[in-house]
């Protein structure tokens, strides 16, 4: 932002445009008022970036830790050494259980008792089973008592439910658990120790998979006596509470930090009163080509542009899109260069937004396949980047959901793409808010890096602490201390 103090009015490079004779006095007074509103909204931003960046400062009281090098269980000196610490396998520790097998028409949309599938493991359940059918499996089958982990061992393995007692049913064989005793290993400790667990599952042809055989195999440091058990998860439950913690605040602010950003954008395009035109008058909007499958080959030469290119304000590149040398010459009309706007016309937006990207150079003469938009602009008319930073406005993700057809999925028609409004200030006016623009996104992009690389290393420090827990080294609560 000092570039942007530096400048006349706080401005970047924005001059007193009103002593050029080249300027109408209508052209004036939209700089004016622009230069007006800008001001307005970089003293705001300002105000909001120093009250996040002092936050950040002081995220929690969070040290800055080194992140220790991985230490495996059997290297470990302490426990190798030690009398009071043993590994055992999980299969010593506890039967690996599951519950029994409940098909599919067994299940209800609503019901008595909750039953919980793989997809629904640790979330709201979706089926449900009769109590009968409840009380009948759990006195003649495997069932966890209260307090148990249960585990996921299917898709994302090792995702962990402590069992509270109350009624419920778990798909069998993709959730398990250890039938544990707790006379060598408590469940608590057990619940911190899967949080650091290999898993040593297998890759099947679509998902993960943890099978029982591989389950029972994984070995488990452990202190022998309870109370230093107790001791150990005490000190890890504290610490972990000041983590999650400071990780929360790290993603909220991150999350303001975006939507700052997101709200100067929209209002730059909401308050300002200009004339308002179609996409199609200041652009030349070019439809995407109908290519063939067997066009497409690595070998080819001439790169291409589809909807996998196009992301949330995001250009995706690919290896493999490319298309024959002939299209170059005979389908110029399809031709994009560096800077043009490219906008999905299939699902062209989603849960993160809408799907609109610029052109990188590596793309420069790209050709646009079919259900790809292109947007140039019309002579001096437009403002290229002034047209890309209104597109990912609010406004218009509210213009593309009226028009979207939602029938199957959201698709936007050329036509409703051609026929958007935009507010059209004149071009000095444009450049003039592009700069800004420009200027505030720099500074949140750094904050949300700050914000990005907080909640790693908050990861990367839990993963230390857990390391070192199971190695033996924690020996008192200093060693992670927060």
């Amino acid at each position: 932002m000092n570039e942007i103090k530096s400048q006349h009015h706080g401005l970047v490079g924005l001059k007193d445009y009103t002593n050029e004779k080249s300027v109408s006095s209508e052209q004036s007074k939209q700089i004016r008022d622009s230069d007006k509103k800008c001001r307005n909204i970089k003293r705001n931003f300002e105000t909001d970036m120093k009250q996040k960046k002092s936050q950040h400062h002081g995220l929690v009281g969070l040290k800055d830790y080194t992140i220790k090098k991985s230490v495996s269980f059997g290297q470990s000196k302490q426990i190798r050494d030690s009398d009071k610490w043993e590994i055992k396998k999980l299969e010593e520790i506890g039967k690996v259980s599951m519950c029994k097998r409940v098909f599919k028409e067994d299940t209800t949309p609503e019901g008595d008792i909750p039953f919980y599938k793989i997809g629904t493991f640790g979330k709201s359940p979706d089926a449900f089973i009769t109590k009968a059918k409840y009380d009948e499996f759990r006195s003649k089958f495997s069932f966890p008592k209260k307090g148990d982990i249960l585990i996921s061992a299917s898709g994302t393995i090792g995702r962990r439910v402590r069992y509270d007692g109350e009624p419920a049913y778990f798909q069998d064989s993709n959730i398990v658990w250890i039938d544990n005793d707790e006379k060598q290993v408590l469940n608590d400790y057990l619940y911190r120790f899967y949080e650091i667990c290999n898993w040593k599952s297998t890759k099947g042809a679509t998902i993960s998979r943890l099978y029982n055989d591989n389950l029972k195999q994984i070995e488990i440091p452990f202190p022998k006596s309870l109370p230093e058990q107790q001791r150990i998860v005490s000190i890890l439950d504290k610490a972990f509470a000041a983590i999650d913690k400071a990780k929360a605040n790290a993603e909220q602010n991150l999350k303001n930090a975006k939507e700052l950003f997101e709200s100067y954008l929209q209002g730059v395009f909401e308050n300002g009163n200009w004339e308002t035109k179609k996409i199609q008058e200041v652009t030349k909007v070019i439809n995407g080509y109908a290519f063939a499958s067997k066009d497409f080959k690595p070998t080819n030469t001439i790169k291409s542009i589809k909807i996998t290119n196009v992301g949330v304000k995001e250009f995706v590149e690919e290896a493999d899109n490319y298309l024959p040398e002939k299209f170059k010459d005979t389908l110029k009309e399809v031709q994009v260069r560096e800077g043009n706007i490219v906008i999905a016309l299939t699902r062209t937006i989603i849960s993160a937004g809408l799907k609109v990207a610029v052109v990188p150079e590596s793309y420069d003469g790209a050709l646009v396949n079919q259900r790809v938009a292109a947007l140039m602009p019309k002579g001096n008319l437009i403002n290229q980047k002034y047209v890309y930073y209104y597109l990912t406005t609010s406004g218009v993700a509210k213009y593309v959901l009226e028009h979207v057809n939602t029938l199957m999925q959201p698709n936007l028609s050329i036509n409703d793409l051609k026929n958007m409004p935009i507010p059209c200030p004149n071009l000095k006016v444009q450049q003039t808010i592009v700069r800004q623009l420009d200027a505030l996104r720099a500074e949140t992009q750094k904050l949300e890096a700050v914000y990005q690389q907080k909640i790693a290393n908050l990861e990367e420090l839990k993963k230390s602490i857990l390391q070192k827990a199971f190695a033996g080294e924690l020996k008192t609560e200093n060693a992670v201390a927060v």
